[in-house]
């Protein structure tokens, strides 16, 4: 048994492999291949704080997968992290603990970026290059950050908004750091207007911006609306959009950002990711397209980045 803490785990972190296995996860997902129970959501709004239990098991892997993740959001103002938690893993066949691993949060931090990098890469126009990002926390720096590890041959131009526009400095200068470009913005209309892809990334539980500022041919991957009542995107571009995709369908019109779009239009046609990865559905169709991805985290995922750090461990072991 593997029983391996934080900084061992992203020793053996290795990003191209998990990257291959996460998106094998979100094609099983999409093909019905997974088993994963419903999720279990804990909130404690007078701390603004959420926790997430998910679970599941791909068929025909050696493990199935437990993970704890919690979001306290106000933490970064006492000098902590907002996520926490941790990933255990069990044979499929005997039971038997195979993994604990206490990441305190950063695998689940880093398996959501690496989804919303996937699903950007495969929806936002070829020459989609401005990209805005919302919110300023763990997920927004990792967001950029994978997204331009999965999109090497683009010259990326990232753009920071948050409601502290220190903090928006703050991550953008993270980004600098890490030898991306990127800046911090005061005026979010007006950035909503010009990208050509926004990355939302916040607990927001109402819409971050007007409807109709949205441009055609732009992408947006929505990250934050992981529970009921959150909501980080306007009605109406969701319900209008030219293709709207989810990771998990159940989960996205339950408790996701198409939540609130499903109670407007209840015949809202939606499409899993893994689809789209596949190659079983087209994705975008036209460079005129708006399209909206909704993504609230799956199991199947979990169980994906939990792997790669078992055979990276197993491996290290030999």
């Amino acid at each position: 048994m593997f029983d391996l803490n934080k900084p061992q785990i992203m020793e053996l972190f290795e990003f191209n492999e998990a990257e291959k296995l996460i998106q094998n996860a979100y094609i099983a997902s999409a093909e019905g291949n997974v088993q994963t129970a419903e999720v279990v959501h804990l909130g404690f709004p007078e701390e603004n704080g959420d926790c997430h239990i998910k679970s599941g098991h791909i068929n025909g892997t050696a493990s199935y997968v437990i993970k704890i993740a919690s979001g306290f959001y106000d933490n970064p103002s006492k000098g902590l992290p907002s996520s926490n938690g941790m990933m255990l893993a069990f044979s499929a066949k005997t039971g038997e603990t195979v993994a604990i691993l206490r990441d305190e949060g950063w695998l689940t931090d880093m398996r959501t970026a690496i989804g919303g990098a996937l699903a950007t890469r495969a929806l936002a126009r070829a020459d989609a290059t401005k990209i805005l990002i919302i919110g300023t926390g763990i997920q927004a720096r990792f967001q950029a950050i994978c997204l331009a590890k999965l999109m090497p041959e683009r010259v990326l131009n990232f753009r920071v908004w948050g409601r502290n526009f220190g903090a928006a400095q703050t991550a953008a200068n993270e980004l600098l750091s890490q030898e991306l470009t990127a800046k911090a913005v005061l005026e979010l209309e007006d950035e909503v207007r010009s990208a050509d892809i926004i990355i939302t990334t916040t607990p927001a539980v109402l819409p971050l911006f007007e409807d109709g500022l949205v441009r055609t041919g732009t992408h947006v991957t929505a990250i934050g609306a992981d529970s009921p009542g959150k909501q980080e995107l306007p009605v109406g571009l969701v319900t209008s959009a030219s293709l709207r995709v989810c990771d998990l369908l159940r989960q996205s019109l339950n408790h996701g950002e198409f939540q609130a779009a499903k109670l407007a239009d209840p015949s809202l046609d939606v499409t899993e990711l893994g689809h789209i990865l596949s190659g079983m559905h087209p994705g975008r169709r036209s460079k005129d397209d708006i399209t909206v991805v909704d993504l609230t985290g799956i199991a199947a995922q979990d169980i994906g980045i939990t792997q790669a750090i078992i055979d990276a461990a197993a491996s290290k072991k030999t």
